[in-house]
Order: structure tokens, then C-alpha cells, then sequence
């Protein structure tokens, strides 16, 4: 089974599949692009010559970027997006990590070379085990485990999550979708959705909220699909009331707060819906009955899920949950609890059966929907000859939900490094988002009674 083989098949050639201010394209006029990007990238020298190769791509986020992530996945290639924020040295951890043969690096449809990859060590899986699933994509996260490691979702699962999730969300071809978000972080379970029920995707510049709020009435968008931040940027608008035509709005990325949910019903009269996704799962959970009385609440399990809380941990059993971790190998069946899987999260529910997520079992900060790992961005600062030891824990940030912020113990307490060294080091070494806001020299950190950092 080929998830890109079904979408076409299911789809109306004339009906409008991509919208943005570059380019239009019906779904017969995608599949053709597709298709003509897939012989092309087939014929080229540096293609893979193997069974189910593992391809990255680099490539800003646009119609073309679906075109070139379909024509990957149409050669049942493993698609592995590299996003764009990623420094050298990550893209090569990544490469690493999921062995890839090969990365697109694309303009455009038309604009692209690939690259072939070559590793001193074989991977740290099993290649046929790997293959044996049909996998679709490789994306990486925190896993439960709050060390990055790659996720691996096969075309069978990919289906089975976009079905369950649009019990929730109702998405069909009368949709038109306002699209915000950068693709390399949302695609398999938003785009493909869309995708695969017909509906047509609105390409709108993050950025530009007079842009989006056009783009929406001239194209008779239905349904958004944005964060927090995008949504406060659309709420200072002077035409902000007319996003209150959109029959949904949800909001994703990171948590909403009642401060932007009321702001933004107050000038649209729509209230924001917001939900739950996580890359093991899909979107579970989606606030579908009490977005007006309770924004910040995830709202309640989709049809196709069960949840429940273990010692307050947030536990899901449904389907399209993931089918193994890439490194170290870990299938579905040795990572779920009796079925369960445990999503790291510490979350209550209330006597509506509503749920709210109150933070992380493990020390993941959400940085405007992008995961920082506090021991990565720890270990580039204790690198400097000047530090002894460092915490990096999250301050809450108006826009971005959270930033990181570094408490450290200086090998001299009498000559600290200076602060302009620090984050010049993690400048060159760190994703801009994973680089500290503050640094604090601190005398001690606490500790646990075994002697490990206390995150909390």
C-alpha cells in the first residue's frame, strides 16, 4: 500500500488541491507535477538504487514542497523532512541517526539537485526489519524517553491515524484550509490529510496576518490551522472579524492560553479549538465541545481513542500509533504499557471528561512548538573551559509559549565567562530557538538524592 497512490485515486482532477501566491494546482495538476518530479529524481544518478531508501529533504515550505515530499513518498522512499532551522552539525547528526542514502535539496519542483550519502558505520538497525514495515516517514521528536530519537510511521499507519482524526475534524473536499505552519514539523497527519479527503490547502505566509486574512476571504477558507502565535497576530488586525466565517480554528503547536483565546473570540467571535498532536499518535484528542468555556483545555478523546492517566501521566491506546523508534530500535509493542502508550505528559481531567495537559513528565521545553532538549544545550555550555556545570530549564515567553534559560556554576566564581562567550557558543553549536535568553551564575544547582539535576 502507497498512501500517495490512494490520495490520487480518491481524488477529483479538476477540484483545486493547492493554493498559495505562487502557484495553483488542481489535483490532477499536482499528480501530473508529481509524477514528472518522480521520473526525473528516479533517473538521476545520485537516486538510491535500492529497495525503500531513506531520503531527507531540505526545502523551505511551499506548494513545491508537497509536490517534492509526494514524489519521494511515490517511489515508496522513506521520507525524512530536515528542517530548515536545523544548524550543519544537526543535519549531519540526523543523516547519521537514520542513515539516509540520499537528501533532495530543493528550490523548487524544478530546482533541485540530490545528494548522496555515504556512512563509515552501518546502521544502528536492521535494514530488513525497517523495510519490512512499508515505512512512510522518519520524523524526530522526543520520544518518551526526552532523548531526540527518530519516529517511524508506516503508510498503513499514516492512513489509519488521518481516518481517526478526522472523525474529529470533518474534513472533506467542501474544505478550504488556511495553512500556516512550517512543513517539515506538520505534514503526515495535516497535509496528507487534507490531501487524502479532498480538500484544498491554503498556503498562507506565516508572517504576513494581512496576507493570511486575504488569502482567507478570497479563497473562502473554512478551516485554520495555526498556533497560538498566529492567532494573536490575526487578532490585531483591523479586519480581524472576518476569520469569524471559518466554520473551525484549531490551535496546535503549543499550549493556548485563556488570555490569547479571549482575545481572539473578541474580535472574531470564533473560539478556538484546540488539540492535541503528537507525532506517536497522531490527534487523539481534540476540543471539540468546549472551546468557548474552556479554551485551554485539550478537550476530549476523538471516537477511536481511549485515554487515561497513570499517576497523572497521560496514556493513549487507538489506532495509527507509531510502529517503532529508529535508534536505539525499539517496535510498537516493546514501547506500549499493555496497549498503552505513555506520552510523557502530566495531565488532569476534569467532571466533563476535559482534559489539560500541566506539563512534562520529563524535562522537554516547547519553544514556540519546537522541542529543546535542556541536556543538549547543557552539554554545549559545560564545553566552555569556564563552565562547571549548567541547568537549562524553560521561562515562560509570551509568543513562544517558553525559551530556554541557562543557571550556571562558574569554574571561577571570581571570573565568570562572559555572557556574549556563552551564547556565541551556542550560537554556532545550537538551533537559534534552543539557544538561552537568560544566563544566571548561580553558587549550586539543586540536585536529586542521587545526585542528578533537579528539573522541577
Amino acid at each position: 500500500m502507497n498512501i500517495v497512490d490512494l490520495i490520487f485515486s480518491r481524488s477529483t482532477a479538476a477540484h483545486p488541491a493547492i493554493i498559495s501566491t505562487e502557484l495553483q494546482l488542481s489535483y490532477g495538476e499536482l499528480e501530473t507535477r508529481m509524477k514528472t518530479c518522480a521520473q526525473r529524481m528516479s533517473a538521476d544518478s545520485a537516486w538510491p538504487r535500492k529497495e525503500r531508501p531513506r531520503i531527507g529533504l531540505n526545502a523551505p515550505s511551499s506548494a513545491d514542497y508537497i509536490v517534492l515530499a509526494l514524489s519521494i513518498l511515490q517511489q515508496n522512499a522513506c521520507f525524512v523532512p530536515i528542517p530548515n532551522e536545523l544548524t550543519t552539525a544537526e543535519r549531519a547528526q540526523l543523516a547519521r541517526s537514520t542513515a539516509l542514502d540520499a537528501i533532495v535539496h530543493a528550490q523548487n519542483a524544478e530546482e533541485w539537485r540530490i545528494e548522496a550519502v555515504t556512512h563509515d558505520s552501518p546502521p544502528a538497525f536492521d535494514e530488513a526489519v525497517l523495510s519490512a514495515l512499508n515505512p512512510a516517514f522518519i520524523r524526530f521528536s522526543s520520544g518518551t524517553t526526552g532523548a531526540s530519537k527518530g519516529i517511524v510511521i508506516s503508510h498503513e499507519t499514516l492512513l489509519a491515524r488521518i481516518t481517526a482524526a478526522n472523525e474529529g475534524l470533518r474534513i472533506g473536499s467542501q474544505d478550504r484550509v488556511l495553512w500556516v505552519l512550517p512543513m517539515a514539523h506538520h505534514f503526515a497527519v495535516s497535509i496528507v490529510l487534507y490531501l487524502y479527503h479532498g480538500a484544498t490547502t491554503i498556503l498562507a505566509p506565516a508572517s504576513d496576518p494581512k496576507v493570511m486574512i486575504e488569502m482567507m476571504r478570497s479563497h473562502g477558507a473554512t478551516v485554520m490551522y495555526g498556533s497560538p502565535y498566529h492567532y494573536t497576530m490575526l487578532s490585531g488586525q483591523p479586519d480581524a472579524a472576518s476569520l469569524g466565517s471559518l466554520r473551525l480554528a484549531v490551535s496546535t503547536a503549543f499550549a493556548l492560553t485563556n488570555e490569547v483565546a479571549e482575545l481572539f473570540a473578541s474580535k472574531t467571535g470564533l473560539h478556538l479549538t484546540q488539540g492535541m498532536g503528537i507525532i506517536e499518535a497522531g490527534l487523539p484528542i481534540l476540543n471539540l465541545q468546549h472551546s468557548k468555556d474552556k479554551p485551554t483545555s485539550i478537550g476530549q478523546p476523538l471516537p477511536a481513542f481511549e485515554v487515561k492517566l497513570d499517576d497523572g501521566e497521560l496514556m493513549l491506546r487507538g489506532p495509527g500509533i507509531f510502529d517503532a523508534y529508529l535508534t536505539p530500535w525499539q517496535p510498537r509493542e516493546a514501547v506500549l504499557r499493555d496497549g498503552w502508550f505513555a506520552t510523557g505528559d502530566v495531565a488532569e481531567v476534569d467532571t466533563d471528561g476535559c482534559y489539560y495537559l500541566r506539563g512534562r513528565v520529563r524535562s522537554v521545553i516547547n519553544v514556540g512548538g519546537l522541542k529543546c532538549f535542556p541536556e543538549e544545550v547543557e552539554a554545549v555550555l559545560c564545553s566552555h573551559p569556564g563552565v562547571k556545570a549548567a541547568r537549562v530549564s524553560a521561562r515562560a515567553h509570551p509568543a513562544l509559549g517558553a525559551m530556554p534559560t541557562a543557571d550556571i556554576i562558574p569554574q571561577d566564581a571570581s571570573a565568570p565567562p562572559a555572557v556574549i562567550e556563552l551564547r556565541k557558543l551556542c550560537q554556532e553549536r545550537l538551533s537559534a530557538y534552543k539557544v538561552p535568553l537568560f544566563y544566571t551564575f548561580v553558587t549550586e544547582l539543586p540536585l536529586t538524592a542521587s545526585g542528578k539535576l533537579r528539573r522541577y
